[in-house]
């Protein structure tokens, strides 16, 4: 009989698959070749441009894009055809960017025309791979700002632009550093395909298991244990995968049905997963993509952006936590077994090694190395410790097996003194130890496949942030970003809060069709100077859009991430929706509450910083958003040790709202309206023990 808390083997979330064919061997291949080439170009082994890596990178994306969909949507013959030509197109692109790369910076500002075909090629291959990957939702919103560019000197003042001939926009969008090659896919060609591989490799050596078995053993016995255990296992794999919806459809393969099992209603439970998995995007360390993009944009260190991002992403967890610990009292939801249950201890202690790699990655950031730098060497050393797992099992237990942990250690450690050549060279022995084992070659098999795994994982991320570099492109060229944000600036001089909702609903909006990292690239160069003027801290103006970002995968009616849970939960994906917006409540009190008082995102300023000091402004602020977490979550699940009715429910909520503003007097009203809160808690459960 099969344990009840082992995971099922978790199915593939990324849209496509390699068909199993020849044709999909090649494209296997393909993505093998595509990784291979990110990891040496990070590492220095191959040395080439900015512009051309960034090429290149663009190129691979094509080339495994339009196959892959083809042929995992069953096209026919023609459309086959359609996608290996637009493919090759691609290729042929990044061919001429290498070949030309000197001659197009000596003619910068003076295509010749075959650099404009080339440049039009380039830019309809990219609109269509975001076409054929992620709907028209995208394509139509750059291609308005592509056409803003062409013909916006058409219309009236103050929308209109000087005007720009049909070569200036080619040339802009398709050549240097401004356009599809911009800092979105210079991002996406270092960090976010590095951390993608580091989180394949994890996934594949066992991360997931590890997590799972630690968060069952921890909160698997206590209340509500199911749901506590989907919130803290896809919470850590979300800050090393970072992607929320394949979270979703991996962790939530398990956790799902095991919420179900022990009684929590299917919506609830694709609310709790969805909640929790999208969280995981900005829970340090690893964080979600945007977070890199973000360091880039602001030219901040790394660990600027996960200082700000600390206090918020811990209260949103101990939110959800909060939410489904009500949920399982309301219903006498009591936990798992302690006898089916697995150890947190034997599990760390049979798997503590993969910790490695993260608690080194996250050293490396900490200690002001480059993300590069971090992930190159997070990825080597989880690859070291596959390979070394494997080379380990052909040695005799004891002694001999000790010894050679500790000198893979050493030799491991000794890239801190003789740089990363010292980490290439202990793969290399160990890559030719397990070719002449049987058991190595699997290893080695896995490692492969791990390989091709991430360029797939990575397909719709470098292409939303190449199609994406064309409204970044629109933005330098024309100055667009003025006219909104100057609209946002003249409504904040009458009402903060007003510009603040307005920032949110176009964030939410654009959510609805576009994934996180164009969503926050778009909304954060359009709001992001307009906050700034208005006085918000730029990193927290920025972390704002962020968050919205991601809620919008939440939020009805599109909702990405609950109608990835729809199928698994057996629940209608709006449903899920409503219930994620529960659960994920911290998420929309958070950012607002940081733009007033900075401190919650550990950054300077702000009224009652200057008022009280800094340190005691963030423990403030830090209870004050606990406080009004506790009560949302009592207000909405209607429980507080015994059912609450709707009078006290209502001032709940209302006390809650209170201090989330930032007026004169607000807090003073909030904590008032929080002790009659109690005190009518504790008379009702005084009238019902009578």
């Amino acid at each position: 009989m099969t344990n009840p808390v082992t995971p099922p083997v978790p199915s593939e979330g990324h849209g496509v698959d390699f068909p199993h064919s020849a044709i999909g061997r090649v494209l296997f291949w393909i993505a093998v070749v595509f990784s291979v080439f990110q990891i040496v170009t990070a590492a220095h082994v191959i040395d080439l441009s900015s512009q051309v890596t960034r090429a290149f990178h663009v190129g691979f994306l094509m080339l495994l894009t339009f196959p892959l969909i083809a042929y995992s949507r069953n096209a026919g013959g023609a459309l086959r055809v359609l996608a290996w030509a637009l493919a090759l197109a691609g290729v042929a692109v990044a061919l001429y960017q290498w070949w030309e790369y000197e001659p197009l910076i000596l003619r910068a500002g003076r295509p010749l025309d075959r650099d404009i075909v080339i440049g039009v090629i380039a830019l309809g291959v990219v609109f269509a791979a975001a076409w054929a990957m992620m709907g028209l939702a995208l394509p139509l919103i750059a291609g308005g700002f592509l056409a803003y560019c062409l013909f916006g000197e058409y219309l009236p003042a103050p929308l209109n632009h000087r005007g720009y001939s049909f070569g200036q926009v080619i040339d802009h969008m398709a050549y240097g550093t401004e356009g599809i090659y911009g800092i979105p896919t210079f991002v996406s060609s270092t960090f976010i395909f590095l951390f993608i591989l580091f989180g394949a490799f994890l996934e594949k050596a066992g991360m997931i298991r590890l997590f799972t078995d630690v968060s069952l053993g921890l909160f698997g016995h206590r209340q509500g244990g199911a749901a506590k255990v989907a919130v803290v296992s896809s919470g850590l794999m979300g800050t090393i995968s970072g992607s929320g919806v394949a979270n979703v459809v991996t962790t939530g393969q398990f956790t799902i049905p095991l919420m179900k099992k022990f009684g929590y209603r299917p919506a609830f439970a694709g609310g709790v997963e969805s909640t929790a998995s999208m969280g995981g995007q900005i829970m340090p360390p690893v964080m979600g993509a945007v977070a890199f993009i973000m360091a880039e944009t602001l030219d901040v260190a790394y660990v600027e952006v996960v200082k700000a991002a600390l206090i918020p992403a811990i209260l949103y967890f101990l939110s959800a936590f909060w939410i489904v610990h009500l949920e399982a009292g309301r219903h006498g939801l009591s936990g798992l077994s302690l006898s089916e249950l697995p150890s947190p201890l034997d599990a760390l202690k049979k798997n503590w090694m993969l910790l490695v790699p993260l608690g080194v990655l996250v050293y490396l950031l900490f200690g002001g190395y480059t993300p590069l730098f971090a992930g190159t060497i997070g990825l080597g050393l989880t690859v070291l410790l596959i390979l070394g797992g494997s080379a380990a099992m052909n040695l005799p237990e004891g002694v001999i097996r000790t010894i050679f942990w500790v000198a893979l250690g050493l030799v491991a450690a000794g890239f801190l003194q003789w740089g990363i050549d010292v980490l290439f060279a202990a793969l290399a022995v160990l890559l030719m130890w397990c070719a002449l084992t049987r058991g190595g070659r699997q290893t080695l098999i896995l490692c492969r496949d791990s390989l091709a795994d991430g360029a797939k994982t990575a397909l719709p991320v470098g292409v939303a942030c190449a199609l994406v570099g064309v409204i970044i492109g629109t933005m330098t060229l024309t100055g667009a970003a003025n006219t909104f944000g100057q609209f946002i600036v003249s409504v904040g001089q009458s009402s903060l809060f007003l510009s603040l909702l307005l920032t949110m609903l176009t964030c939410i909006l654009l959510g609805m069709g576009i994934p996180t990292i164009p969503n926050y690239i778009i909304t954060s160069s359009i709001a992001g100077p307009a906050l700034l003027e208005l006085g918000v801290p730029l990193i927290v103006s920025h972390m704002f859009v962020f968050y919205f970002g991601i809620l919008a995968d939440l939020t009805p009616p599109v909702a990405l991430a609950c109608f990835a849970a729809a199928p698994i939960a057996k629940a209608p994906g709006l449903r899920i929706s409503m219930e994620a917006i529960k659960v994920a409540a911290a998420g929309f009190v958070i950012p607002f509450m940081a733009v007033y008082t900075p401190a919650l995102m550990l950054q300077d300023g702000g009224p009652l910083a200057e008022a009280i000091g800094y340190w005691p402004a963030v423990a403030y602020v830090v209870a004050k958003t606990g406080i009004s977490i506790g009560l949302w979550g009592m207000a909405v699940i209607g429980w507080a040790g015994r059912p609450l009715g709707w009078p006290l429910r209502a001032l709940a909520m209302v006390a809650a709202f209170t201090l989330i503003a930032a007026l004169p007097i607000t807090d003073e009203i909030g904590f008032a309206l929080t002790a009659l809160f109690g005190l009518g808690v504790w008379l009702g459960r005084r009238r019902q023990t009578a």
